[in-house]
């Protein structure tokens, strides 16, 4: 069953640090959210293999959108 990885505000994204295929552990760095003028890490809320990406830097996220999947 795959995992998803959340935006958990509004914000732009900033940098992808994963790509397709690396293993994550539970709360690695998966991307940096810009929102209110500070970045903030988004982390992997599970461990596991990165299936997709579903978003780019300088890409605008809206609250919960998902941003990549684990595997």
């Amino acid at each position: 069953m795959a995992t998803e990885v959340t935006c958990p505000m509004v914000g732009k994204i900033v940098k992808v640090d994963v790509k397709v295929g690396d293993k994550v552990a539970e709360d690695d760095q998966v991307a940096i959210l810009e929102a209110m003028k500070m970045e903030m890490p988004i982390v992997a809320p599970a461990a596991g293999t990165v299936k997709e990406i579903l978003v780019e830097a300088g890409q605008e996220v809206e609250a919960d959108t998902v941003i990549a999947t684990l595997e």
